[in-house]
């Protein structure tokens, strides 16, 4: 017998009948590639387990775990009333600040900032959760699978330069791609609550395409020291310590197919031709985050842009690599660490 969610599932892709298809362009060989990276992704993982418990291969450094409320603003323009942003409700949720690198390291060393959000008590996800995964750059230094098998190589390898550089011919060489990453790794963040991050890939939005962003719409934070390893953590916990904190959740939809591409996450998409619209309201109540229950918690999270809603879907190949990506990391990770995988309900 079907589902309830399930049915729900097709009457709304048939509603938006053929958004995905008609705009993603799949290369005749990503399947082959995206199989690649799981192979290197899932050894890389079981590898380092050997020194300890099984981490994320990206972003194993978590800066704080923290209960939230993600709130739909009213009187929304009707173009984006949709899915989630669409009745004005509340979601109660969790928040994930890390580190990308997938090296545990001090934070006082350049690298990529990333936020994830869960959303709790959607009905019409089959996790009963919808996640929406930023870093704090606008745009990624992939572009697609074929590229992204290049990155993991250099990575298995410990040499990152491989892949920016993969041989002597310059018409192969990924300068584009190394400005991206150096902008990110030289971009300064004393407290992930200070900051602005972004989907750097596209999804749904019924049937437009969108990117969406988040931004701090708290008070600049004074805690800002950065003597110790783990500030981040630590200016974090001052300021949640104090008082609350909050973002606005922004889309931006997609007005030109040309200049805003749909298989290209390098490629930022202009505010000008087309301005993020603040949708909702995250507050993050004042709190303490650090007790080991909580830690432990968290650290058990999986979140991915495929924990969502129809009305969401992710765009785009980089998407497409992260769907069979994360999930074979996260049953891996847990496998390894013998513990349960299911997705949170409540606090």
């Amino acid at each position: 017998m079907f589902s309830k969610v399930f049915l729900l599932h097709l009457a709304i892709f048939s509603t938006f009948p053929a958004l995905a298809s008609s705009i993603e362009q799949v290369p005749a060989n990503e399947d082959g590639a995206i199989q690649q990276i799981v192979r290197m992704t899932e050894e890389s993982v079981r590898t380092e387990s050997k020194n300890g418990a099984a981490h994320r291969d990206a972003h194993p450094k978590a800066n704080g775990c923290v209960q939230a409320k993600f709130s739909v603003l009213h009187k929304l323009p009707e173009e984006v009333q949709v899915g989630i942003f669409k009745g004005f409700l509340d979601y109660p949720a969790w928040i994930r600040y890390s580190n990308g690198s997938g090296k545990v390291q001090d934070d006082s060393v350049g690298d990529a900032r990333g936020m994830a959000i869960k959303l709790m008590g959607v009905k019409s996800s089959e996790s009963g959760t919808q996640d929406f995964v930023m870093i704090n750059h606008p745009v990624f230094f992939v572009r697609n699978a074929a590229d992204y098998v290049d990155f993991q190589k250099a990575l298995s390898e410990d040499n990152i330069f491989k892949y920016f550089f993969p041989g002597l011919n310059p018409f192969n060489f990924r300068l584009h791609e190394l400005g991206i990453a150096n902008d990110i790794r030289r971009k300064e963040v004393v407290n992930p609550l200070d900051t602005q991050y972004w989907s750097t890939t596209p999804y749904r939005n019924g049937d437009k395409a969108m990117k969406f962003s988040v931004r701090s719409c708290s008070a600049t934070s004074t805690f800002r020291e950065t003597s110790s390893p783990n500030f981040l953590r630590e200016n974090m916990s001052k300021q949640l310590d104090q008082g609350d904190a909050c973002f606005d959740f922004m889309v931006q939809l997609r007005k030109h197919p040309m200049k805003m591409p749909i298989e290209d996450p390098t490629v930022e998409w202009s505010e000008e031709d087309s301005p993020f619209i603040p949708v909702a309201k995250i507050t993050i109540p004042r709190q303490k985050f650090d007790s080991p229950n909580q830690v432990s918690f968290c650290e058990n999270l999986s979140f991915t842009p495929w924990h969502t809603i129809p009305e969401h879907q992710p765009l785009g190949g980089i998407n497409r690599v992260r769907k069979t990506v994360y999930d074979t990391v996260s049953r891996v990770r847990h496998e390894l660490n013998v513990e349960p995988r299911r997705e949170p309900t409540g606090f």
